[in-house]
């Protein structure tokens, strides 16, 4: 509502900030480094929580913090929760509910009476009457008023275009260091690190002036030292370092999250982002040094003061007369409560009201009744990522069959990294807050190798030819003669006929990449020259993963005589994003290595030996297989099938005959959802298939989009009933789970990866301009690392707006945040937030909601923060 003032009042130049020695700078750039996430390249882009770091805070906090210092809103516009109201999912019962209870515990500066007639006219308004602006002596009262301090701005940015250049730089030196290391010409000097190849390549920089480079020319060696002799030239003070450092990193925060991120692979974070620092305050200096020292601004928070008085006078039934007799202290108190109102807290009630009323209906479907037959015995069982896109199609497949399924993280409890055939390079193939410990190589009999080999190889050396020449100055000049009329006819195959040619270029493409058959690398034997991890697992440890993971869901006993567990990934055509839509549990990855991982585990008799002494007896005649989940045209892909036992087989062909009608029914639920397609098209598997090799389509599949709950429970609470694939259902049974251990598992690992992508769509939606990345159509990937809009762009963070909106009008996400809901006892969730702090700050902070639902009873628990707040001081 107003513009941030400058905070620099003592920018003389020379003069060293005072109290600089009392708190080491590593530590202030540690708490702004708060502000930003980690970002993972786009080879593998995985969700990421944008505030994980301001999780101390609460979210209505946090929301107020960004919006007022760096003009970041953390709600949608009002607008969105108009629309979500028009459609009916918002019911204005629980919106009267959120504001009764907001008032009840909030200390208010007026009568309770006046407080309500005030909030309940800012619920609905977003600006007062022009004619209340216009009120005589308004403009000198509000003056007298103004409360708000002024908010930390950066000496670049209080200069017009000083900050647009500096961005330009940053952005400059960040592709040239952290882009691909397989550039043609590489940045001279990398093996200094970045603040220090900057320094030995600054004085030669076009961009800058011979005065602007003259003032570097003496500029420390040391990045630690340089950004404090920044500061210092800056006239940044002490107390206020660590928001001027926080502001710098917002400035640009994916290129920002991309040095965390290069950071931490290589164990020293601080270093890094000291150096990133380094590097923009010392051009900022560059630039900004004709101009010092700069004026405060102290009149920004004027124009916010004359909207809140003016609101008072319009709405609150104050005259000019009872204003005046305010004390000043009581006048402040009046503007900052509406303004904290009006800014945060009515959005968090709209949020709220929203929230509670999905909450409302999802509970009113789990908890019908609905009468199960429990005494089939299911001919096959599988194991699904907890994935959203994977409940409508469990749900059509348990109705097309005796099925059972099961849900859990897509990487199976396997804290591995692969390495595929042949592999100069290793993946983690789990979750991103999970490290590797062990790494599983794929290796085939030389024989059955060697075609395989030649394809490969005669394919890469054609494109790497194609490369060189592209890169090289003359040859270059050549290259659209002679290419040129085999691209343009591939260019109007794919737009023509797009899915003809898009079925050629995939077969084409599978068999040169068809490998022959790979064995896995499951027992023990050395340890990875590279990354020192153990290659293989022990026996103990194999059985170890496989119990751990059965106990989970819930998959001791029963078993089925064909167990299929189920990877997943999606496929589309001409899209940067493409890992976005594959397992966020895998690292961004397909599942398919996990999947097969787990399932051969589970054959090796030595496996079941020692999971029979610890209880859990599988049947010799019970058989594991791998397959994979294509996400994109729901159709389950056999990876791995071994001999099968005569009740295996007769299942396995049940099974096969089953999938053709589910993959059937769940793209016709699916593609009802996506705009431009009308109804339901005749055949939606021919279209799903369509989208996913049709290179102009924009949206291939919804992806995650609409999440908005992650229920751990049995089953039963949910088979047969449609929740519009909007949760991530986790597959538990509380009595398997004496301790408890199980239950933190899966908090600690899949439900925290569920609020990460929660988290990044919510913040795509309610933030597009700076969390997400924009229209994908002109969007540009660079040095193989991100994508940005045009050449010269913030490294984009987000979602694309394609993946949570219908149009340019309509959202098609709902930005909620998730909804944990848990099928145990209450004293298991009382055990489980006493023992794990950073959970229960999660849900205590309003980060995401908690409920549970006692499996004796149905009773359905809410565990809100003033639940949380008494059971701390009992």
């Amino acid at each position: 509502m107003s513009k941030s003032a400058m905070p620099l009042e003592r920018l003389t130049g020379e003069s060293k900030p005072t109290g600089a020695e009392a708190r080491p700078l590593a530590m202030l750039v540690s708490e702004a480094a708060k502000a930003v996430a980690p970002l993972w390249p786009i080879s593998a882009f995985i969700a990421r929580h944008p505030w994980m770091g301001l999780e101390e805070q609460t979210f209505a906090d946090a929301a107020d913090r960004l919006q007022q210092a760096h003009g970041i809103d953390l709600y949608p516009p009002m607008a969105v929760f108009y629309a979500a109201m028009a459609k009916g999912e918002i019911d204005l019962v629980f919106v009267e509910r959120r504001l009764q209870r907001w008032l009840d515990n909030k200390p208010l500066p007026v009568r309770r009476q006046e407080a309500e007639r005030m909030c309940r006219a800012l619920l609905w308004n977003e600006t007062v009457p022009k004619e209340a602006l216009r009120l005589p002596e308004l403009a000198e009262l509000a003056h007298a008023a103004a409360w708000r301090p002024a908010a930390v701005r950066t000496a670049g940015a209080a200069l017009h275009g000083v900050s647009q250049r500096l961005d330009q730089q940053t952005v400059k030196w960040c592709k040239l260091f952290y882009g691909s290391n397989t550039a043609p010409w590489a940045l001279p000097h990398r093996e200094l690190g970045f603040y220090g190849a900057w320094r030995r390549l600054i004085a030669a920089d076009p961009a800058l002036s011979k005065e602007e480079r003259k003032r570097l020319a003496d500029w420390p060696h040391d990045g630690e030292e340089a950004l404090r002799q920044a500061l210092m030239k800056l006239g940044v003070q002490e107390e206020e370092t660590a928001a001027y450092l926080e502001a710098h990193l917002l400035a640009l925060p994916g290129w920002a999250g991309m040095v965390v991120w290069q950071s931490r692979r290589t164990g020293d974070e601080l270093r890094g982002l000291i150096d990133y620092l380094a590097v923009r305050l010392s051009l900022e200096w560059t630039l900004v040094a004709p101009y010092l020292p700069l004026e405060r601004e102290d009149h920004a928070d004027i124009g916010a003061a004359l909207s809140l008085l003016a609101a008072w006078l319009h709405w609150g039934g104050m005259t000019l007369e009872d204003w005046r007799n305010l004390s000043g202290k009581e006048q402040r108190a009046r503007l900052a409560f509406i303004d904290r109102f009006w800014r945060i807290d009515r959005c968090h009630l709209w949020l709220e009201a929203w929230e509670d009323t999905y909450e409302a209906k999802l509970k009113e479907a789990v908890l019908a009744h609905q009468p199960m037959d429990e005494t089939k015995k299911a001919a096959a069982q599988l194991l699904f990522c907890i994935d959203v896109r994977s409940e409508p199609f469990r749900r059509h497949l348990e109705a097309a069959g005796p099925f059972e399924t099961y849900g859990c993280a897509g990487f199976f409890g396997l804290p591995i990294q692969t390495r595929a055939l042949d592999s100069d390079d290793a993946h983690p193939s789990c979750p991103a807050i999970v490290a590797p410990q062990h790494e599983i190589n794929e290796t085939a009999a030389l024989e059955a190798a060697r075609p395989y080999r030649r394809r490969r190889d005669a394919f890469r050396f054609v494109g790497q030819t194609f490369k060189k020449i592209k890169q090289h100055m003359l040859a270059g000049l050549l290259l659209p003669e002679m290419s040129g009329p085999w691209l343009g006819l591939h260019t109007f195959a794919r737009s023509a006929a797009p899915a003809w040619a898009g079925r050629v270029v995939r077969q084409a493409e599978a068999a040169a990449e068809h490998k022959p058959k790979t064995d896995l690398s499951l027992h023990r034997h050395g340890k990875d020259e590279s990354s020192g991890l153990p290659i293989g697992f022990t026996t103990e440890e194999q059985v170890q993963y496989v119990k751990q993971l059965l106990v989970n869901i819930g998959l001791t006993s029963s078993f089925a005589p064909l167990v299929v567990v189920c990877g997943h990934e999606s496929e589309t055509a001409n899209n940067p994003y493409a890992s976005a839509l594959d397992c966020g549990a895998c690292g961004g990855a397909a599942g398919a290595f996990n999947a097969r991982v787990f399932a051969a585990l589970a054959n090796l008799p030595e496996v079941r030996a020692g999971l029979a002494a610890e209880g859990i007896n599988i049947p010799d005649e019970t058989v594991f297989v791998a397959a994979e989940h294509i996400t994109t045209v729901d159709e389950v892909r056999w990876l791995d099938v071994p001999p099968l036992p005569a009740a295996a087989e007769a299942a396995f062909r049940q099974l096969k005959q089953a999938l053709g009608e589910a993959s059937r029914r769940a793209n016709a639920e699916r593609m009802a959802k996506l705009p431009h397609v009308g109804q339901t098209p005749r055949d939606p598997v021919a279209e799903a298939q369509r989208r996913a090799v049709d290179w102009s389509e924009i949206r291939p599949e919804w992806g995650l989009a609409r999440n908005a709950a992650f229920l751990i429970g049995r089953r039963k609470l949910t088979k047969g009933k449609d929740l519009n694939g909007r949760v991530f259902l986790h597959s538990y049974d509380w009595r398997e789970d004496p301790t408890g251990e199980a239950l933190a598992g899966i908090i600690a690992g899949p439900a925290t990866v569920g609020q990460w992508i929660n988290l990044q769509y919510y913040a795509s939606t309610a933030a597009p301009h700076y969390y997400g990345s924009g229209d994908k159509t002109t969007q540009t990937v660079t040095g193989g690392i991100g994508v940005m809009q045009g050449n010269g762009s913030d490294l984009l963070a987000g979602l694309p707006w394609q993946s949570v909106a219908a149009s340019d009008r309509e959202l098609f996400h709902a930005p909620l945040r998730l909804l944990v809901i848990i099928e145990a006892p209450s004293y298991y969730i009382e055990q489980l937030l006493d023992r794990n702090e950073e959970f229960r700050r999660k849900v205590q902070n309003g980060w995401l909601r908690l409920a549970s639902i006692d499996p004796d009873s149905g009773a359905w628990v809410n565990w809100e923060a003033g639940r949380l707040a008494s059971m701390q001081q009992h």
